[in-house]
């Protein structure tokens, strides 16, 4: 595994706790992915890629592949290819004759395994693979950042968040497990005076999740001992690149998914009685949250 060098408090970190959880941030523990997608990355993305012409299907799959979907909370650019590509395939885009771009350029930065998926990430690809393609993707994600700042602030954790940090504070370690950056992860959680309660806040300058839950929690833990709360298959499938169990929060369901971790869950994971058929029923339900078919083709 290719180590970030922002990644290093995660491989330093050591136990505290005999219990590890790692903790999503967008659209688990703030109310922030409608207003980031809706408000910050749609019009970009809608702006800086051409996209006027057919910017009612381009909202659409904006709004599938990053809150209604089986690709919920992936990093932005593989997230911004398959936005390509779903336009591309579109019989109403095709019959407007769109120019979609291509997505090749940014697909392959996505492959360079050695470049963490950020914007310090694709600045040194592109200093060696200079691209048109990836100048607009630099562009375009700088000004998501800066729409981010400018407009997400003031939406507190959901309820049952607070409690349930306050109650592992001395009985697991916990940190920030997210592919947003970490600018926005430590002014969001500082906003809110959450911070006070992980070790560590890690977003995509420290790598991929599965690589922040290995490099602190691997070899530390019992896997029963280590948990990954998370609000997409993203986090899921972390935790199992981990042998990690995985606690959902339903997307639309939100505060009721929390207080049933504060009130039973958590609990179940502290006596070893998590794993199993509890977490497979949790993890049933929340499958049914994401389809891999958007609408316009069912």
């Amino acid at each position: 595994m290719d180590i970030p060098a922002a990644a290093k408090s995660l491989v330093e970190m050591q136990p505290r706790y005999d219990f590890f959880v790692g903790i999503d941030s967008d659209g688990c523990v703030f109310d922030t992915m409608e207003i980031k997608q809706k408000e910050c990355f749609c019009p970009n993305t809608v702006r800086y890629w051409g996209l006027q012409a057919v910017s009612k299907y381009a909202r659409e799959a904006v709004e599938f592949v990053n809150l209604y979907s089986a690709w919920r909370g992936v990093n932005r650019w593989p997230a911004l290819v398959k936005v390509f590509d779903l336009l591309r395939e579109r019989p109403e885009v095709q019959a407007r004759h769109a120019r979609i771009p291509a997505g090749t350029s940014l697909q392959a930065f996505i492959d360079a395994n050695e470049y963490p998926n950020s914007n310090d990430g694709l600045k040194a690809y592109k200093a060696k693979y200079p691209d048109a393609e990836l100048d607009t993707g630099l562009a375009w994600s700088e000004a998501v950042n800066a729409t981010i700042a400018e407009i997400v602030h003031g939406v507190p954790p959901f309820p049952y968040v607070r409690e349930s940090l306050e109650f592992l504070l001395d009985k697991a370690d916990m940190i920030v497990v997210s592919q947003t950056p970490d600018e926005a992860l430590e002014r969001e959680w500082a906003e809110h005076g959450v911070d006070k309660y992980v070790r560590i806040i890690a977003g995509q300058e420290k790598g991929k999740k599965s690589q922040h839950l290995a490099l602190a929690a691997g070899g530390k833990y019992k896997p029963e001992h280590v948990l990954m709360i998370g609000d997409a298959p993203g986090d899921m499938k972390a935790a199992r690149a981990n042998k990690a169990l995985f606690y959902p929060i339903n997307p639309g369901h939100e505060e009721e998914s929390w207080q049933q971790f504060y009130e039973e869950a958590l609990h179940k994971f502290l006596d070893l009685e998590y794993a199993g058929d509890y977490e497979a029923k949790l993890i049933e339900e929340f499958e049914k949250f994401m389809p891999e078919v958007p609408p316009w083709q069912r």
